[in-house]
């Protein structure tokens, strides 16, 4: 079967370890040494553990073309925000996210080329690698703290995986939560191993919050041997992400008090501009050096336009609503500035927010180093903090926890008077609510390290784009086909691609257009294949 989970070695050697102890952690050649041997022991689990950590960074093997584009969590975050209305590309540029900004690649679903193969590949190879690690737990000889350490973070690893999968291929957890999602895998994969029907939200984010409560126990007190690793804090931070996601609400936000107690910092600091993972803000990033370093293909070179190229040519800027609603004192208006962009005529607010780390004024000097990956801060966290305890009633709380973030970024900034969960059936509309506050500073706060269509979905809210906002004319009008008013719509739902639907056909497609059309599309649980159906995984 045409299938996209490769057995663990295929990509646990695509380059040197990200450890700081390079003999027990460098990885060895794919052909030297085999699966079953590289797991007997926990050196071999940390060389797995750390090729498999690689590939979230990695560029270049989830698809064969569009490739610059497919960066790991940076880039699909920068995808999922360009599918909202907070992030205006100002061109097309070389094309790279223009599509997703348009909306216009859920219908190439039947090429290898495109995202619908590129996210589903790229998901899935992570966890068929971590199955393997996992499914060693009981053989894995050596010490009890580096087995658990190993197979926590292999954990992590899968919970992550499965709950963007859920967030990118099905519609929203709240309101969905028995409509299908996405196969489940939990044992090792090989070539021939049958197919799975997709599983429903319920179970797939159940899966996803089992393996990160599975991670936090393993890995416990350990401190991480590396900022590209999983410790109990960053492990609970995913999980606040996940409980929020899922509207699970108390969960969410005990995970995100646990994940602050380690001390990670959610004060401004306005010489941070996102390259260095080992600054205090940062739970979960990636170290990259100059061995492993990239030029072109990377999430800072489709940002900073000091690089040239692709942050050049096509801007990333904020909409003119959201920065509008900054106020003049707020020390993060610095991340944006009106400038005339590269075609003369257009003004749009240029953002300043991510820049490489090795530059001479206004020039890169080497794009290889200075451009780590940031995948996870601490103001989300305490953000986190404040829209949960809002929702749970506990106002004094949220105002307390927006005002003691904001101090460092506004000054004079108070709260105090706001109350209230109502927000606006679309996200321009305004209520004056303090939950709306606060989802209002997490769009400021987050903008383009989250990813804003998953914020949109889980709020349950419908969005336009307007050119009053910023965007161009060809952004504005690829919704007009549209249907992102509603929440209810399969817009930002991405379809399943054609070499599973070839492979395994217990699988459902999603629907190309904003809603189901026939009997061969859709999430309901009802039109799926039969599981009497046959197919094989693997490749």
């Amino acid at each position: 079967m045409k299938r996209f989970i490769y057995i663990l070695l295929a990509l646990a050697g695509l380059g040197s370890s990200v450890s700081c102890n390079p003999d027990m952690l460098d990885t060895n050649p794919t052909d030297r040494i085999s699966g079953t041997t590289l797991l007997n022991t926990t050196e071999g689990g940390f060389q797995a553990l750390n090729g498999s950590i690689r590939m979230l960074w990695q560029w270049g093997w989830t698809t064969s073309g569009n490739q610059h584009q497919c960066v790991g969590p940076q880039g699909y975050n920068l995808m999922a925000d360009l599918m909202g209305e907070d992030m205006v590309m100002a061109a097309m540029g070389n094309g790279w996210f223009w599509y997703d900004y348009l909306y216009s690649v859920k219908d190439m679903w039947t090429s290898s080329a495109w995202r619908s193969y590129d996210l589903w590949n790229y998901y899935y190879t992570l966890i068929s690698n971590v199955n393997y690690i996992i499914n060693a737990q009981e053989t894995m000889e050596g010490s009890e703290s580096d087995r658990n350490y190993i197979i926590g973070n292999a954990y992590a690893i899968r919970a992550y995986c499965y709950a963007y999968l859920g967030m990118i291929f099905a519609r929203s957890y709240i309101g969905h939560e028995d409509r299908l999602c996405v196969p489940i895998y939990t044992e090792p994969t090989v070539s021939g191993t049958p197919g799975k029907a997709r599983a429903t939200n319920r179970e797939v984010f159940g899966m996803a919050m089992s393996d990160i409560n599975n991670a936090i126990s393993l890995i416990g007190s350990t401190a991480k041997l590396h900022v590209s690793h999983f410790d109990q804090y960053s492990a609970n931070g995913l999980k606040a992400r996940i409980a929020l996601y899922m509207g699970d609400y108390q969960t969410a936000h005990d995970a995100a008090a646990a994940a602050l107690a380690g001390g990670a910092s959610y004060t401004f600091d306005p010489s941070y501009h996102f390259n260095n993972a080992s600054d205090a803000s940062v739970l979960w990033g990636a170290e990259i050096i100059a061995t492993q370093g990239t030029t072109n293909p990377q999430f800072l070179a489709h940002m900073d336009k000091d690089f040239g190229g692709y942050g050049d040519a096509a801007r990333k800027c904020v909409s003119e609503w959201l920065y509008s609603r900054i106020d003049e004192n707020d020390a993060r208006r610095a991340w944006w500035t009106s400038e005339v962009m590269p075609d003369g005529s257009t003004v749009a607010l240029q953002q300043y927010k991510f820049q490489f780390g090795n530059k001479q004024g206004s020039e890169v000097t080497d794009p290889t180093t200075g451009a780590d990956h940031i995948f996870m801060r601490a103001p989300e966290m305490q953000l986190i903090v404040a829209e949960t305890a809002c929702r749970l009633g506990n106002e004094t709380e949220a105002r307390e926890a927006l005002n003691a973030l904001m101090s460092s970024r506004e000054p004079g900034y108070d709260c105090s008077s706001l109350s209230g969960t109502q927000l606006g059936a679309l996200t321009t509309d305004e209520t004056g609510s303090l939950l709306e506050e606060i989802i209002l500073q997490r769009r400021i706060e987050l903008w383009g390290e989250y990813g804003r269509i998953y914020d949109i979905k889980r709020l349950r809210q419908g969005f336009e784009r307007t050119s009053d906002m910023g965007h161009p004319v060809d952004a504005i009008a690829a919704l007009n086909s549209l249907h992102t008013e509603d929440p209810e719509s399969f817009d930002w739902v991405m379809t399943v691609p054609q070499t599973e639907i070839d492979a395994n056909p217990l699988i459902l497609q999603n629907p190309l257009g904003s809603y189901a059309s026939g009997s061969n599309e859709g999430d309901d649980p009802a039109l799926a294949p039969q599981s009497g159906a046959t197919g094989s995984e693997g490749e």
